[in-house]
């Protein structure tokens, strides 16, 4: 969700790895172990909370979490509580990140000492505030002060306990006086709305001396002087109430202006509780990313997005602005993110993933290592799959790594980790039954596999397969490495990262977790030598189990289906592979002029190349349907024939052929598979008719014309809730962000480019990190991005100084004690002052 601003939105987005914590304080009972869990907040709004670690003082928890944030906030804070069943959970440190510090904490790993945590330092939230001092002539002629202070509302108050009753002192203190005034209380609200005004006599003449007021007779006394304004939340426990933040403000900077209105943030109580040191809390270590898109409207990006876009036609595709951002980012993952969003939105993942994955391939010399490394293109792949393979995940593993993590099966095969009480046999047995159930779900998922990644996938095949001729196992290594080795066994080993579990399973459960996924990596990857692979004897004799062809069998055919349904050159390299067969009735298609529409039982066979059908099986096809002319597969309404479980097969030109299959089962596997196949045929059809054409007339809508266009939209193609939300100008902006960080390093390859061009002798040692294919095209590229990066760069720096002109400080946007915006004025001087 964007922050709206003039002409720009503002995004922020936050991702946190939770580490460990060290050192707690030992628990006051004779146990001395702890119960404990963290939180990570924004402000004092919870927004994540990890598991409980029981019995530890160092307790490890493992966990990611990513969230948009939606408003703006002050701190970071991550908060370490010990649970109490009986009361209310303790507090025992917290780490507060200030927001204008996140920036040096970026993608490091860093141990921060937890402080101490007292009610008078939790604030957060901002106040509207209105002074006025006034002078009063007495009918004497002597001049006195009043101030009146008007509360007008608060915004983003703290939720304590589930609830907020607002409600504000206001106070006017001096070095011998105090008077204190409140509003009504507020109920249910952390915005509440008071606009109520307060009177003080600030100054009085001396005659004036009743004894329970104070006489000031010297103006200057009004500089000793401070309003101070807390908000309180008004509460029923015996406690009393609670603190919610404070503001002082000295009445002397009212001398030069009578009358003052400002927004402030509320600040905690200078006196909070000092007495513990630091270290004596123990540690968290933390991994913290924060960004800041400031995003324009989308014809700044036109530009820069072009040449994003064209990537996958540029030779060499070395030569591509995508593949230059893989070059000049500190790492692959930094450039694959925003890569792959921008691609798959504007529907160009699959032509550019092809092209770097077969430059990669040529450069490869041992198929054994094929797609291997962490390159750009293991790593786009990877974030494909992570984006548009969520659900398939959640529908192939969710059911068997929930039941595993429910019921707790023992699954220990490491003789030496065996506990108390527990029989290997048994414990190989629940695994071995573990990983039968996951095998069989994955390697029967293949009409599940969304389509972008088939097509992938397919491309990786015949990549590979035309560079390593002679290896006839390399079409499938190239594809496991990535669908099992990447995909589905690190989402079994950590179930969390993939939002198959909402956090880090329990010790027993991750151990269980792990040996499945060993198993699991290692059935996929087709190696030779199986038993070879497992350092760990108990895993080598444990794999005996599935060491048998059916296992490689099932992997070969869910790879054949996985990989077989984008293709563009049919009779490319490989053989036609059967996907399913067997017996079907079907109405005649009326081919012949004169024939009978009659229904027949015949011999159903699908390959990846054609749909056919004969007579019994191995006899020859009596029709043949390519794959390519295969527009539409969809249900067909039962009162078209009073027949149930039929599917039509939509050909060119209205061609239709009528199915019935034997059970609803068999109907609904022969649509999902003849779909999944033609899925990426250019002419798929958008609309149908779901009823037949008989008497001449569409049943459905009684259209005439047997050429009428559909009146139904098609069901094929990926479910609904896997179309994903992306914003093509938020991921340039985070494109050209990155561009702009690694300047120096885009001007280094430039330079690269001229003294490969020029002189065409050996790479100097400094340039030879960069695949340079063509430096010429290369140098074009890089000529172009840089142009781009700059002409965004003025736009933001342009943007950045109008705001500065307009910004007032005190506004409800820019409330006084912002300490972010104190800095950014800093730097905007500075800025401005260097410019004149």
């Amino acid at each position: 969700m964007a922050v709206e601003e003039e002409g720009l939105r503002v995004f922020q987005s936050v991702r946190i790895k939770i580490g460990e914590a060290k050192n707690l304080p030992t628990y006051p009972g004779p146990n001395k172990m702890r119960d404990c869990y963290c939180t990570v907040n924004l402000d004092q709004e919870e927004v994540f909370r990890t598991k409980i670690v029981e019995k530890s003082l160092c307790p490890f928890y493992g966990e990611d979490f990513y969230c948009e944030i939606p408003r703006t906030f002050r701190h970071l804070s991550f908060y370490i509580f010990d649970r109490d069943v009986f009361r209310r959970d303790s507090i025992i440190g917290k780490v507060a990140i200030q927001k204008e510090d996140l920036q040096k904490y970026h993608n490091r790993d860093t141990w921060f000492q937890l402080q101490h945590v007292d009610a008078d330092s939790e604030v957060q939230g901002k106040v509207h505030l209105e002074l006025r001092l006034s002078e009063v002539i007495t009918d004497t002629g002597v001049v006195c002060h009043k101030l009146a202070t008007r509360v007008l509302e608060c915004q983003g108050l703290p939720i304590v306990n589930g609830q907020c009753d607002p409600y504000a002192t206001v106070t006017l203190a001096g070095p011998s006086r105090s008077e204190a005034k409140k509003t009504k209380v507020k109920k249910k609200t952390n915005n509440p709305h008071f606009d109520e005004v307060f009177y003080f006599e600030v100054t009085r003449p001396s005659s004036y001396n009743k004894k329970s007021h104070f006489d000031i007779e010297d103006v200057d006394e009004v500089d000793k002087m401070e309003i101070r304004v807390d908000l309180w939340n008004a509460s029923n426990l015996k406690f009393g109430d609670e603190f919610l933040g404070e503001l002082r403000l000295p009445l002397k900077f009212l001398r030069q202006s009578s009358s003052y209105e400002a927004w402030y943030f509320l600040q905690p109580r200078d006196n909070g509780n000092k007495s513990l040191k630091p270290d004596d809390l123990g540690s968290l270590r933390l991994n913290v990313v924060y960004t800041e898109d400031h995003v324009f409207s989308s014809d700044y990006y036109s530009p820069l997005r072009d040449i994003l876009l064209k990537s996958a036609d540029v030779e060499p595709v070395s030569a591509s602005a995508a593949h230059i951002l893989g070059e000049v980012c500190r790492e692959k993952q930094e450039a694959a993110i925003p890569l792959v969003r921008l691609f798959l939105h504007y529907g160009r993942i699959v032509p550019f993933i092809s092209a770097i994955a077969n430059a990669e391939v040529k450069r490869t010399q041992d198929p054994n290592t094929i797609f291997r490394g962490n390159s750009l293109t293991s790593k786009c792949i990877d974030e494909t799959m992570k984006l548009a393979g969520m659900h398939y995940l959640q529908v192939t593993l969710k059911p068997i790594i929930d039941e595993i993590c429910q019921v707790h099966k023992p699954c220990e095969i490491d003789p030496v980790k065996l506990k108390d009480g527990e029989n290997l046999e048994n414990n190989r047995e629940n695994l071995r039954q573990y990983v039968d159930r996951i095998f069989t779900v994955i390697t029967k998922s293949g009409v599940s596999c969304p389509t972008v990644m088939c097509d992938i996938f397919f491309s990786l095949r015949e990549s590979a397969a035309k560079r390593f001729q002679g290896d006839l196992d390399v079409r499938y290594t190239a594809v496991s490495s990535f669908i099992f080795l990447r995909f589905f066994a690190p989402a079994i080993l950590s179930p969390n990262l993939f939002q198959l579990t909402p956090h880090h399973p329990d010790p027993q459960t991750s151990r269980t977790l792990t040996l499945i996924s060993k198993t699991i990596q290692t059935l996929g990857s087709l190696s030779k030598s199986k038993s070879a692979n497992f350092k760990e004897s108990y895993m080598a004799t444990f794999y005996d189990y599935f060491n048998e062809q059916k296992y490689a069998d099932a992997v070969k055919n869910f790879l054949d289906l996985i990989s077989s349904s984008g293709r563009r050159d049919h009779k490319s390299i490989e053989q036609p592979i059967l996907l399913k067969e067997g017996f079907m009735i079907k109405r005649a298609q009326g081919r012949k002029r004169f024939g009978m529409k009659n229904f027949k039982k015949r011999w159903f066979r699908l390959t990846n190349h054609e749909f056919t059908y004969q007579k019994s099986k191995g006899d020859h096809p009596l029709c043949s349907i390519p794959i390519e002319n295969i527009l539409a597969v969809e249900r067909l309404e039962e009162e078209s024939f009073k027949m149930k479980n039929m599917f039509q097969v939509i050909q060119p030109e209205r061609r239709v052929l009528y199915i019935q299959a034997n059970n609803c089962v068999e109907a609904k596997d022969w649509i999902d598979i003849l779909t999944k196949v033609s899925q990426c045929n250019k002419k798929r059809l958008t609309v149908y008719h779901p009823s037949a054409y008989l008497n001449g007339h569409w049943l459905c809508c009684k259209a005439t014309a047997d050429n009428t266009p559909g009146c139904t939209p098609c069901t094929g193609g990926l479910p609904a809730n896997i179309q994903l939300d992306i914003d093509g100008d938020r991921e340039t902006e985070r494109i050209y962000s990155l561009f702009n960080l690694y300047m120096p390093k885009l001007e280094k390859m430039q330079e690269a480019c001229g003294s490969k061009s020029v002189y065409d002798g050996p790479e100097e040692e400094e340039y030879s990190t960069f695949i340079i294919d063509d430096p010429k095209e290369t140098y074009k590229t890089l000529k172009l991005i840089i142009e781009g990066v700059g002409t965004l760069e003025q736009e933001h720096a342009q943007y950045k100084r109008d705001k500065f002109k307009k910004t007032k400080y005190g506004s409800q946007e820019h409330p006084i004690g912002d300490k972010s915006f104190q800095t950014y004025i800093r730097q905007q001087s500075e800025i401005s002052a260097h410019s004149i």
